[in-house]
């Protein structure tokens, strides 16, 4: 009898460990296929096979998921981040397994695409433009009026999205996206948006049914870092009813409802306006909230999905979980870091992880990447909860010296 095996195309961050260790959970041999699996450290860290594949070639893929099949029963395709979840309903297609609408995933992944849809179906969101070069830019932010958010149409982790305050700071970025510092997915294509101000949330959505909502927090403009997330927000129930009924209207306006979607808001003065749907689950930590607010593992219900398995989104407890990212206040060099082995042993930490070792440089670019850390606290109330994380997080410690100046640098280099 050959044994089940879930196949994960490419990998994110923490997101994607998490699902190999859910599917050994449901006994599962877990395969992954990357065009550079290399780049993937949880691979051998979790002991993990790891093919090499062309993953922007699906003909290449389905060859090796037949190879495959000749020595696993392949139960699932799936992946943990968007940009080859289109793909994966593909897969799942030819070999006639569970698996995303790819065109539904498709049409939500483009930005423009997504919005249109949207407004079709009268739901609220920012004014918006699309636009290929500087003079289009241009004419979308007068027509719209500043400050704009300008933003690539296809992309994620707030990567080359930024507030433009005033006409410099439109050519500027401009430049940024257009002029070749900017790593394009697909054809250059920048989206040019209303900037909508107010409090964030995300909902949490497995199929039809709405898991929760999460509160964020961001860092100053013009860039979008979050520094912190909660789980559940603190909404009234008139609040909470009118973003769980929009975000349902989003999954049928962009045919979706199959597996897990989260969906940004800002409450606006016209109440939750959508801003940005993604067709697939949210980036770690936010799996982890979930379950330790309420109990529902979002990973481990998405793979019983794909592998044919009845789900149970129950919920087992009402806490309030909270994660607080690490974020440098300098680029350089990081001299030291520590304190998280003090921090962890806090009671009510669930997690602290630090993502960096000393030495390595700091460059700040504006998006996730910024991150050099995080720690997660989880209580019955929020007021505790906050409690415990601020008291985690102020042992925590880190030095960042500046890079030397180009006249220090010739100096040093001075026999």
């Amino acid at each position: 009898m050959l044994e089940r095996a879930l196949i994960l195309i490419e990998g994110i961050g923490d997101t994607s460990p998490l699902y190999v260790r859910a599917a050994r959970r449901l006994g599962l041999h877990p395969l992954a296929l990357s065009a550079g699996p290399a780049r993937y450290d949880y691979l051998a860290a979790e002991g993990i096979r790891a093919i090499f594949v062309d993953t922007d070639d699906l003909d290449a893929l389905i060859h090796e998921c037949s190879r495959l099949q000749t020595t696993y029963d392949i139960a699932g395709i799936t992946c943990a981040g968007d940009q080859f979840y289109a793909t994966v309903g593909k897969l799942c297609r030819h070999f006639d397994l569970p698996g995303p609408n790819p065109e539904s995933i498709e049409q939500c992944c483009d930005k423009f695409t997504q919005r249109q849809l949207l407004a079709e179906a009268g739901i609220p969101i920012p004014a918006y433009r699309l636009a290929a070069n500087a003079a289009d830019v241009e004419t979308a932010a007068a027509e719209i009026g500043l400050p704009v958010i300008v933003k690539p149409a296809v992309g994620s982790g707030s990567i080359g999205v930024r507030l433009c305050r005033d006409v410099d700071e439109l050519a500027e970025h401009t430049t940024y996206l257009l002029g070749g510092k900017h790593i394009w997915r697909s054809s250059p294509r920048i989206l040019v948006e209303e900037f909508a101000q107010g409090p964030l949330y995300y909902t949490q959505i497995m199929g039809n049914e709405v898991i929760g909502i999460e509160a964020s927090d961001f860092g100053p403009p013009p860039y979008f870092v979050c520094r912190e997330t909660t789980f559940p927000a603190l909404l009234t129930e008139d609040e909470h009813e009118r973003i769980a009924d929009i975000s349902l209207s989003c999954l049928r306006a962009l045919s979706l409802g199959w597996g897990p979607t989260n969906i940004e808001f800002r409450w606006t003065k016209r109440g939750p306006v959508v801003i940005e749907v993604n067709p697939r689950l949210s980036g770690a930590p936010d799996p982890q909230l979930v379950q330790l607010a309420c109990g529902v593992d979002l990973v481990t219900e998405h793979i019983k999905l794909v592998i044919g398995q009845e789900w149970d989104l129950r919920k087992w407890h009402s806490h309030t979980a909270t994660v607080r990212f690490l974020l440098p206040d300098q680029d350089g060099i990081l001299d030291w870091i520590g304190g998280d082995i003090q921090a962890a042993s806090v009671s009510g930490v669930a997690e602290v992880k630090l993502y960096v070792k000393p030495k390595t440089p700091i460059i700040r670019k504006g998006d996730y990447r910024d991150w050099i850390g995080h720690v997660i606290a989880a209580s019955p109330s929020s007021a505790e909860t906050e409690a415990v994380l601020q008291r985690a997080v102020d042992l925590i410690g880190w030095s960042i010296k500046p890079f030397p100046s180009s006249t220090e640098t010739e100096q040093s280099a001075d026999p």
